[in-house]
Formats: C-alpha cells, structure tokens, sequence
C-alpha cells in the first residue's frame, strides 16, 4: 500500500516569523496589512453563566447503564455547540503531564524559533493570525518527519508518541458514537479515520463561538487534529440524506482543508458558505 501523501495539505507560502516580525517592528502601525483584524469586525467575547460547555463523560459513554443517558448529551453538544469538555476519558495522568512538561520545556530553549510558525497559508491575501504555531504530524507511523520533531528535551518524543496513541483510542470511541446518534452504522467513522491523518500542536488560547458570541475557555497546552485521507470525498451521508436534496456541497478533504485555511475563519460561519 502506497504511504499517505500530506505535501499537498501542507504546502505553505513562505512567510516571516511572527516572533522575528516582532522584534523589527517598533510602532504597532507598522504592522503588516494582513495581522490586522478591526475591531468593529470581531464579534463579542461574551461570559455567560448560562451557557457553561456541555461536559461529556467518557466512562459513563461506555457504561452500559448510563450510555444511552450520555451519548444523548453528546449528541446535544454536537449538534448545539459543536464542541465539548472530555471528562474521565482514560488516558493516563503520566502520558498527559509528560507532555505538557515536555511541550513546555520544548517552548523555553534557546533558539526555540526553529520549527515554529505560518503553516496553511495558501494565498498572499489570507488573513493571518499574530502568532506561530508548531504543528506535527504524529499518524499514521509512515507520514511521520522524526527530524522536525524537537530533539530536546530527551522524552519529548517518546511523549509524544505515547500521548498521540491515547487520543487515537479516545477518538475512535467518541466517533463511534457519533455515527450510532446519527442512526448509521458505527464503523461507518470509524474506519474512515482509522490511521489517517492525527496531528498535534501547541496553542495558546481557546475561545469557542456560539450563537455570535465567543465564549472564553481555559487555556489548552495542546491541539489534536483527526482527519481522513485526504483524498477522501466529504459531505452529507447518504444515509442520512436518504434520497433528499443535500444542504451542503461535498468535496475531497484535500479541497476542503484549502478552503478552510484560505478563508476568513469565523468558526460556524464556515458551514454558511458550504451550503448549496
């Protein structure tokens, strides 16, 4: 079998160093065109005591007498928010605190400018944010660059090997579920993300937009991204459309991961513009 191909998905304009942009500019005017984002353009940061995140516990999701109780939650949150907190889900408190330790570590040495920055930026005219990012590719084994992965400190990438496996099992769980609220079949996820495409970096912040507000979060160490090949056609299922007229376009995860880096991301307001 041929091993999966990620150049097109990561191909990058080349573009300066956020944190070298940084240290040269010395008038905030003098910022570049495409970091600046109005104000009059953001929508507000709300914090509502009235809607908490749906909190979603793993273990009762696989218990037999709190399941069905539980992965009605779950399809709330999805359906409703589009995002919600993980609790008791398993992966060891050592794999978790191993790579936060290690991520931190990683961010404090000297000379950490390598391997951080714009990735995903397809177009001159893209937006983007005043920040850099480190992003890995962590599966499948065969798509992994070991050299990009930071040599020090010496357990970082034993970290992040094992953590990346936890979260593999986490995910093939929840999408399991996933497909039995939406009335398919539960492999019918699953296998469409078995080793495909898991990639993880660090980030600063976390704000979650709902109903036109962003709501803000407690800060997250580490992103983990799941996708399927990028090849893959995605869209509206056919069993869930059943002979209907779709409401969104399909296209391959290729073209969609394009679009959404080289569009304004606002988050739900992404759907808006897939619809047919």
């Amino acid at each position: 079998m041929a091993k999966p191909s990620f150049q097109r998905l990561g191909t990058s304009i080349d573009v300066p160093n956020v944190q070298a942009l940084a240290a040269s500019i010395a008038n905030p005017a003098d910022v570049p065109p495409r970091y600046v984002r109005p104000e009059a353009k953001a929508d507000p940061v709300v914090s509502d005591g009235d809607s908490e995140l749906p909190v979603i516990d793993f273990s009762r999701l696989l218990h037999r007498g709190f399941s069905r109780e539980e992965s009605a939650k779950l399809h709330h949150a999805c359906a409703d928010w589009g995002f919600f907190q993980l609790i008791n889900h398993g992966v060891p408190d050592q794999a978790m605190e191993k790579m936060k330790a290690d991520i931190k570590a990683s961010a404090q040495l000297p000379n950490s400018l390598e391997g951080y920055g714009q990735v995903f930026v397809v177009s001159d005219d893209q937006v983007l944010d005043w920040a850099d990012m480190m992003y890995l590719i962590t599966r499948p084994l065969q798509s992994r660059n070991i050299d990009l992965w930071p040599a020090q400190p010496l357990t970082f990438r034993d970290s992040l090997s094992c953590y990346s496996m936890e979260l593999k099992s986490v995910a093939g769980t929840l999408l399991e579920v996933m497909a039995k609220n939406l009335g398919v079949a539960p492999e019918e996820f699953s296998t469409i993300f078995q080793d495909e495409p898991q990639g993880v970096t660090d980030v600063e912040g976390l704000q979650i937009r709902k109903g036109g507000n962003w709501f803000p979060e407690e800060r997250l160490s580490i992103a983990t991204f799941h996708g399927p090949r990028e090849d893959l056609m995605i869209g509206p299922l056919a069993e869930i459309v059943k002979g209907c007229k779709p409401k969104y376009v399909s296209m391959s995860y290729e073209e969609f991961t394009k679009f959404l880096f080289s569009a304004k991301l606002d988050g739900r307001r992404l759907m808006e513009s897939l619809k047919l």
